[in-house]
């Protein structure tokens, strides 16, 4: 496959290329797009053979299932259940932003991100251009653009030596403003811990959660699928 590349420094540009990656998705090819934290390689999180894909072209296994990005904090409920109150609170503060939570799914999805064992990890991101391809695509599977093992990649040209040969899209918006992943807790049960340290530092995430009593633990480096965008 050979990828178009779209760029997005004016407006008919940067509408260009949201279309682009939204028909795109819609049809089932991959998609590499920017995001706040680094750039992802995306498919629609409801194409079992569009995710199955997007772990191929990585080089991971269906033990490592992506996150899911969505477009608003109110699409959480429709994906998880049983979701806990440091959680929300953690919602309120850092979406959009860079925090991925682990949570239980609904039990009447109809995807099959890999072996998730019942949960899902969402984020919402603080990006323009990947808030408006999620609102025309609805939820999208993304892991961070890069094959496994190598850096995550925070420009459209370091996505594209890695994945331009697998994916149908890759909307340029320059350098990844924050160029960290993502930091990612644990919500499914009602003491969360930390999996990944990212952007966002447990110092940060606790300072939010002193008012309700709880604390988070620091278990980064033990989930094998802490590798979103």
């Amino acid at each position: 496959m050979t990828s178009e590349r779209y760029g997005t420094s004016t407006p008919e540009e940067r509408e260009q290329a949201i279309e682009a990656a939204t028909l795109s998705l819609q049809g089932g090819d991959l998609a590499v797009i920017p995001t706040d934290t680094v750039y992802g390689i995306a498919a629609d999180a409801f194409d079992v053979d569009a995710v199955a894909e997007l772990l191929e072209a990585k080089g991971r296994g269906r033990a490592m299932p992506p996150p899911v990005l969505i477009s608003s904090a109110s699409t959480l409920d429709a994906l998880a259940t049983d979701i806990p109150a440091f959680a929300r609170a953690l919602v309120e503060e850092f979406w959009p932003g860079p925090l991925t939570l682990v949570c239980r799914q609904q039990g009447s999805l109809q995807w099959d991100l890999g072996e998730a064992r019942g949960t899902v990890a969402l984020r919402m991101p603080d990006d323009e251009i990947a808030l408006e391809i999620l609102e025309r695509t609805g939820p999208l599977a993304v892991s961070s653009a890069n094959k496994t093992g190598e850096p995550a990649a925070t420009d459209a040209d370091q996505a594209e030596a890695m994945l331009g040969d697998v994916v149908a899209v890759i909307v340029d918006a320059g350098e990844s403003a924050g160029g960290e992943a993502s930091t990612i807790v644990d919500a499914t049960s009602g003491q969360g811990r930390v999996l990944r340290v990212g952007a966002l530092s447990l110092e940060a995430l606790n300072e939010v959660l002193e008012p309700l009593g709880a604390t988070l633990t620091d278990e980064a480096g033990t989930d094998d699928s802490a590798t979103g965008a």
